[in-house]
């Protein structure tokens, strides 16, 4: 069964009559390998094509989908179509010239990339692979079509009839009908990166890294383009996509490992709302240096006048201080006051709730119940636009959370995606941080409306095994990391992809300091700094474990597991967590460091110097 993106039936309320069916005739049809879109926007000139098929032997194919009758074609020239409607004579474009039209300007961005051309024979410099276009008529049979002339506008073999795209018609024969509109073929498969690299061009939205978005202005240089493109195409798969692509109104929730891509959802799915909603649009998570990245990410794609990008407790303090609702004084509960206060003026009518078009939560498993019952509340009833991310295996502030969604107002049974693959880290990355905090992360399942525990699953990328380092003393910790890093750098790895995460506020300014003896480039990140958090400084970014939740980093570093888990810490199960999320932040590199035994040190230890060595 093909892929289809979205998925139909979300698909369905905006598909005429003859789409609906061609759809399901591609489903039900073409095997697994074939990825098939539907009235998605290709390119940076945003093409609507009504169908792109890809597949790795045959190549991409582009339809145009008509649900014209016979008797209401009054005439059809290369061009244009003269229609009889019951509004009288319309003239709209030939559906086959309008799919060439769009291959051709795909094609011509695609081949702009030199690694999806042929470097010999007599295609050098064409694409590897065919591309092709045509149309389905999808209420004019065969021998309808046959009997006119419109073969002369529209060549048979670059037409589906309606007759052809049946239920009951012959799978093997439809799928020569699509084969059949490629006037060349090549004898070679595509290879799984070069269709990544194919959808990486095509859906610029898709990109994991949204500064890269700007490298499809039509002006860039094939030369600037290869040099931009990353050595892993770093693009949605195709669950992530669907999935991003497919969510409706209504209470959604997304329950990811970590890694598994539902900030780079979330990023997608505010571009979607922006484009569709009047109200603002508000995304919120729980820590200022996670609001400060999405933030960023949000200004890249353009996208700042229509979503508001906060941390949970300012946002708080912002609706206390517009609608003059008194704020609680500073104390032992003073975030827990704030929330509740933010309740009781929406309680009372003085904070005025349904004030936004849609309301997306990073992170959301660092959310008390309360707060959640609070953000509900602000979703304009009009939409009822709601997306939670979640994934307990990350709750770190306190005891993990038991409730039902339903009992704070989420009503998202039947609307719950699991996301299980880890896409951000390297397999030896992955495999330490869950051998270290494995007793304390075994799956959990829950009901649709419950909080399941779910452990990752890697996606398969290799890159060195994580290293760790014994030390005498934290002064030696400390040079370690400063060569540590100072070797990735020589690397043409960039300062600002790189990070060292500190257990307490003290280690991290320890750190700050000795790094910057050594010249490298240091920018302290947390709520206690007084500079706003930059994540495109060209600095190595020193945050605590705990701020660096929802981040990621080509390279981490980490001292002090000697002296962990803190004597004054609630319980070794928090800590341990709070360690695997800080190891789960490195995307390729990882550099763990003790100069004192410990519980923790003893177990990285042993897990890391057992774990397979690989080259870097």
């Amino acid at each position: 069964m093909a892929t289809l993106l979205p998925t139909l039936n979300t698909c369905l309320p905006r598909m005429t009559s003859g789409e609906r069916r061609f759809a399901r005739c591609l489903e039900s049809k073409l095997e697994e390998d074939y990825l098939c879109w539907y009235d998605v926007p290709l390119g940076p000139r945003r093409l609507h094509p009504d169908f792109a098929i890809l597949h790795p032997r045959r190549g991409l194919l582009i339809l145009e989908v008509k649900d014209w009758k016979l008797d209401t074609i009054q005439s059809l020239d290369p061009d244009r179509a003269t229609l009889l409607t019951a509004q009288g004579q319309v003239r709209v474009p030939n559906p086959l010239e309008q799919a060439r039209q769009y291959c051709h300007v795909l094609v011509g961005l695609l081949q702009r990339d030199p690694a999806l051309l042929q470097d010999s024979g007599p295609y050098q410099g064409k694409l590897r692979f065919a591309w092709g276009y045509g149309v389905v008529l999808a209420n004019i049979t065969r021998q309808q079509f046959e009997r006119t002339d419109l073969s002369q506008v529209l060549p048979a073999n670059r037409v589906i009839c309606k007759d052809e795209m049946q239920e009951n018609s012959d799978a093997e024969a439809f799928q020569q009908r699509l084969w059949d509109m490629f006037s060349v073929r090549f004898d070679r498969l595509m290879s799984m990166p070069e269709v990544e690299r194919v959808r990486w061009h095509l859906f610029p939205e898709l990109r994991l890294e949204p500064t890269q978005t700007s490298l499809f202005a039509e002006s860039d240089s094939p030369a600037d383009l290869l040099a931009a493109l990353p050595d892993l195409v770093r693009v949605m798969d195709l669950q992530q996509e669907q999935l991003a692509r497919s969510l409706g109104d209504g209470h959604r929730i997304i329950h990811g490992v970590a890694g598994s891509g539902k900030t780079m959802i979330l990023g997608y799915r505010c571009l979607k709302l922006a484009q569709a909603l009047h109200k603002p649009i508000l995304a919120l998570c729980y820590n200022r240096t996670l609001a400060a990245k999405l933030a960023h990410m949000i200004v890249l794609h353009g996208l700042a006048e229509k979503v508001s990008v906060q941390h949970f407790h300012g946002w708080c303090a912002e609706q206390l201080r517009l609608y003059q609702v008194a704020a609680p004084s500073f104390g032992p509960h003073y975030w827990k006051d704030l929330a509740n206060r933010v309740l009781g003026g929406l309680d009372s009518g003085q904070i005025p709730s349904g004030q936004y078009g849609a309301i997306l939560i990073d992170e959301g498993h660092d959310f008390e119940p309360d707060w959640l019952r609070l953000v509900v509340r602000m979703v304009d009833p009009s939409t009822e636009s709601l997306l939670v991310l979640y994934d307990d295996a990350q709750a770190i502030y306190g005891n993990r959370r038991q409730f039902s969604f339903s009992s704070v107002g989420i009503q998202a049974r039947g609307r719950t995606t699991i996301l299980r693959l880890n896409y951000r880290n390297t397999a030896q990355v992955l495999q330490v941080a869950l051998d270290f905090a494995r007793e304390w992360l075994s799956p959990q399942e829950a009901e649709d409306d419950g909080v399941p525990l779910i452990p990752p699953e890697s996606a398969g990328r290799h890159g060195p095994a994580p290293r760790w380092q014994d030390c005498l003393d934290e002064a030696e910790e400390y040079r370690r990391i400063g060569e540590f890093l100072e070797e990735r750098q020589r690397r043409e790895i960039a300062w600002n992809e790189m990070a060292v995460l500190c257990r307490t506020n003290q280690e991290r300014e320890n750190v700050a300091r000795r790094l910057q003896t050594m010249g490298i480039p240091v920018e302290l990140a947390g709520k206690d700094t007084k500079r706003a958090f930059d994540p495109a400084a060209d600095s190595v970014k020193i945050v605590t474990l705990h701020a660096s939740k929802g981040l990621e980093f080509k390279v981490i570093a980490i001292p002090g597991i000697g002296r962990l888990p803190l004597a004054q810490a609630d319980s070794e199960a928090d800590e341990a967590r709070l360690l695997y999320v800080g190891m789960t932040r490195a995307m390729d590199h990882l550099l763990l460091t003790a100069s004192a035994d410990s519980v923790f040190a003893r177990r990285l230890r042993q897990i890391a110097q057992g774990a397979p060595q690989a080259a870097g």
